[in-house]
C-alpha cells in the first residue's frame, strides 16, 4: 500500500515558478514509478510528467515539456515537480500517482493523492 500527499500549490502570476511535492508512505514506494497529472473542472485529466523508480528516466506531456521538471532521488520518499514560466492554462488541480510498472501508461497508476490546487493569474 502506498499513500501519497501533494503540497506546494498556490496562486501565482504568469511567468512565476512553483515546486510541488509528493510525499509518500509505504515500504514499496521506491519501487514505483511516479507521475503527475492535472485536471481543471470540465476538462479531462491530463498527463503532466513521470519518472521511473530509479529516477533515471523522465517523460513529459507536450504542453509542459521544457518548462516543468520532475525529479526524485533514488531511495527517497518524495517526488518533486518544478514548474517554471507558468501560464494561465496551467491552472488545475495537480495530482501525483504511483504505479508498480516501470514505464506506466496513464491507466496503469494504482495509487493517487488528493491533489493540490495551482492557479495562475494573467
Amino acid at each position: 500500500q502506498v499513500q501519497l500527499v501533494e503540497s506546494g500549490g498556490g496562486l501565482v502570476q504568469a511567468g512565476d515558478s512553483l515546486r510541488l511535492s509528493c510525499a509518500a508512505s509505504g515500504r514499496t514506494f521506491t519501487r514505483h514509478a511516479v507521475g503527475w497529472f492535472r485536471q481543471d473542472p470540465g476538462k479531462e485529466r491530463e498527463f503532466v510528467a513521470a519518472v521511473t523508480p530509479s529516477g533515471s528516466f523522465t517523460w513529459y506531456g507536450f504542453s509542459v515539456e521544457g518548462r516543468f521538471t520532475i525529479s526524485r532521488e533514488y531511495g527517497s520518499d518524495t517526488v518533486y515537480l518544478q514548474m517554471n514560466n507558468l501560464k494561465p492554462e496551467d491552472t488545475a488541480v495537480y495530482y501525483c500517482a504511483a504505479s508498480p510498472t516501470n514505464l506506466p501508461n496513464p491507466d496503469q497508476y494504482v495509487y493517487w493523492g488528493q491533489g493540490t490546487q495551482v492557479t495562475v493569474s494573467s
